[in-house]
C-alpha cells in the first residue's frame, strides 16, 4: 500500500507550494526510481484542473553523456529543457536517484562544461522564477541511494524526510503556516540592516545586504523548507569562511572548503579533498566566484547531516552561502550557470551580527532582539 504521507506531500504541493489553477501548464520531472511521487503529483495536479506534461531522467544516460561527450557537446544548449521551463506555468521536481555515486569518476572539466550547456536554461528559470511568471519547488523522494548516503535504512530515511516535511501531522499546510510567521519577523528585522557579520570557527566574514530583500522560505518554493535568506550585494563581501561540512557537486564530495573573499570575489580557494574541482567550479563562468546567497536554516526538526543540502542548509544551527547565481526576487544581480550551497555550523560558538548588533548565537536567535523593535 502507498505511503499514505507520499499523498499528503502531493497534495501540498499542488494546492499549496504552487497554488495550482485549472488551465495551469504543470511541468513534473524527476528521474526514473521516483516514478511514485510523479503519479501522486501528476493526480494531484490533474485534479486541480492543470494542463501536466511530465520529463523523466536518468542518472545513467547522464553518466553516459558525461564520459563519451566532447566539451563542445556538453556545453549544448539543453534544448528540450529550455522549452518547457519557457512554457510551463508551474514546475515540480523530485531529487532522487538510483546512484549517488554515479559521477564519481567524471572528470571536473566535463562537470563544469555540462553546467555550461544549462545556461540557457537556468538563466530563464532565474528570470521566471524571479518575477514570478514560474512557480517552482523542489522536494526529495525517498531512495535506498539517498538513505545509504544520509546512513540510514530506507524506512528510517522515510521518516526523516516526511519528518523533516511535518507531514506525519493532521495539518501540514497549518503548521508551515505557523512557521511563516515566525520566520516573517526574523525577515523584517534583517530586512531593514546593512551588513550582516558571520563568526564562527574560522570564518569571519562581512557581508553587505543593503537594499536586499530577505526571503521567508516556508514550503513554496524548496521543499521540506525552514530557512531565511537573501542575495548579498556582489562586491560587498570581504573576510574569509570555513565550511564545516563537505560540499556535495554532481555527487562529488569537497571536505574542508576554505574561501578568502575580497570585494565580493573568492580570490583563495582550498580544500582538504576535492580542491581541484572546487577550483574549476569557481572557473565555469565570471559569476561562479562570487555569491549569490547568504542564508540561515531554520528547521530544528533537521538535526543531522545527510549530505542533501535540500536538507542540510536547513539544519537549525547553521548558516549557508552559495557561489553562482542569485535570485532576482532578493535584488540579486549577479548571474551564473552553477548555484552551489555551502554549510557552516554555528552551533559552537557561532555569532550573527546585523549592523553590529547580536542577533544569533550559538545556532539559536536571541529574540529579545525583535521584542526591542515590536516585531
Amino acid at each position: 500500500m502507498a505511503d499514505q504521507r507520499l499523498n499528503k506531500l502531493a497534495k501540498l504541493l499542488v494546492n499549496y507550494s504552487t497554488e495550482v489553477k485549472p488551465g495551469d501548464f504543470v511541468l513534473v520531472q524527476c528521474e526514473e526510481v521516483c516514478i511514485p511521487w510523479m503519479a501522486e503529483v501528476v493526480k494531484e495536479a490533474l485534479k486541480a484542473g492543470a494542463h501536466v506534461e511530465t520529463l523523466i531522467d536518468s542518472g545513467e544516460i547522464d553518466n553516459i553523456k558525461l564520459k563519451y561527450s566532447s566539451k563542445e557537446q556538453l556545453e549544448e544548449e539543453k534544448f528540450i529543457q529550455k522549452q518547457a521551463i519557457e512554457k510551463a506555468d508551474v514546475w515540480l521536481t523530485a531529487w532522487g536517484t538510483i546512484n549517488t555515486k554515479i559521477n564519481s569518476s567524471v572528470d571536473s572539466d566535463k562537470i563544469k562544461s555540462s553546467s555550461k550547456g544549462s545556461s540557457s536554461w537556468r538563466k530563464i528559470y532565474s528570470e521566471r522564477t524571479g518575477d514570478g511568471s514560474l512557480r517552482w519547488c523542489g522536494t526529495q523522494f525517498p531512495t535506498h541511494a539517498d538513505a545509504q548516503e544520509g546512513s540510514m535504512s530506507l524506512d528510517e530515511y522515510e521518516d526523516f524526510v516526511y519528518g523533516a516535511g511535518l507531514l506525519d501531522s493532521d495539518d501540514p499546510v497549518e503548521e508551515w503556516k505557523k512557521i511563516s510567521r515566525e520566520q516573517e519577523r526574523w525577515v523584517k528585522y534583517l530586512d531593514s540592516k546593512k551588513e550582516l557579520h558571520i563568526l564562527s570557527e574560522g570564518t569571519d566574514i562581512k557581508v553587505k545586504i543593503e537594499g536586499r530583500k530577505w526571503i521567508n522560505c516556508d514550503g513554496k518554493a524548496n521543499f521540506p523548507d525552514g530557512e531565511i535568506f537573501t542575495s548579498p550585494v556582489e562586491d560587498g563581501i570581504d573576510g574569509y569562511i570555513t565550511f564545516s561540512f563537505p560540499g556535495i557537486y554532481a555527487g562529488k564530495e569537497i571536505e574542508g572548503i576554505k574561501l578568502k573573499v575580497e570585494k565580493g570575489k573568492v580570490v583563495e580557494a582550498t580544500a582538504d579533498k576535492g580542491e581541484d574541482l572546487l577550483k574549476a567550479l569557481l572557473l565555469t563562468d565570471e559569476g561562479a566566484s562570487y555569491f549569490g546567497e547568504v542564508a540561515i536554516g531554520t528547521n530544528y526538526g533537521i538535526k543531522q547531516f545527510t549530505r542533501n543540502m535540500l536538507f542540510d542548509e536547513k539544519i537549525g544551527g547553521t548558516i549557508h552561502m552559495a557561489i553562482g547565481d542569485s535570485m532576482p526576487e532578493a535584488g540579486g544581480k549577479n548571474r551564473s550557470t552553477i548555484h552551489w550551497d555551502m554549510l557552516c555550523n554555528m552551533r559552537n560558538g557561532g555569532k550573527l551580527y546585523a549592523d553590529g548588533e547580536l542577533f544569533y548565537e550559538n545556532g539559536e536567535f536571541i529574540y529579545e532582539v525583535l521584542e526591542k523593535y515590536n516585531l
